[in-house]
Parts: C-alpha cells; structure tokens; sequence
C-alpha cells in the first residue's frame, strides 16, 4: 500500500511533467523545460522512484534534443 507522503510526491512529480510538458507547447525556453523535466527526476531519485519515472522523462528529453537541432 502507498502512504499519503507517496502520493504527495508522486503528484509533485507529475505536476512538474505536465508544467514542462506546457511549458514546451507555449514555447519556453527549452533549458526552462529541461530543468523541469530534471527536477521531476531528482525528485523520483530522492524518493527511490527513479525506475518508474525515468522512461518517463527520458522520452521527454529525447524530444526536447531533436527540437534544439
């Protein structure tokens, strides 16, 4: 079973995905949105939720590589 603390960090993390995920769309710096796709990971990796986040905000900075080209 998940704790409230879990679920206070899980929804944390996702709210800094969607913040980036808008972030991009309304056109951003693209070091603002990295930086918030990185936060979204420190904070997984500090509550040893790293592995299910991960693919997560790899896919986001894949993308955000192929649009700094």
């Amino acid at each position: 079973m998940c704790d409230d603390g879990d679920n206070d960090v899980r929804e944390r993390i996702q709210k800094l995905l969607i913040t980036g995920d808008n972030r991009l769309k309304q056109g951003v710096a693209l070091e603002k949105v990295r930086a918030t796709y990185e936060e979204a990971l420190a904070l997984a990796r500090e509550n040893s939720m790293e592995e299910r986040i991960r693919p997560l905000v790899e896919v986001r900075l894949a993308d955000l590589e192929r649009l700094e080209k």
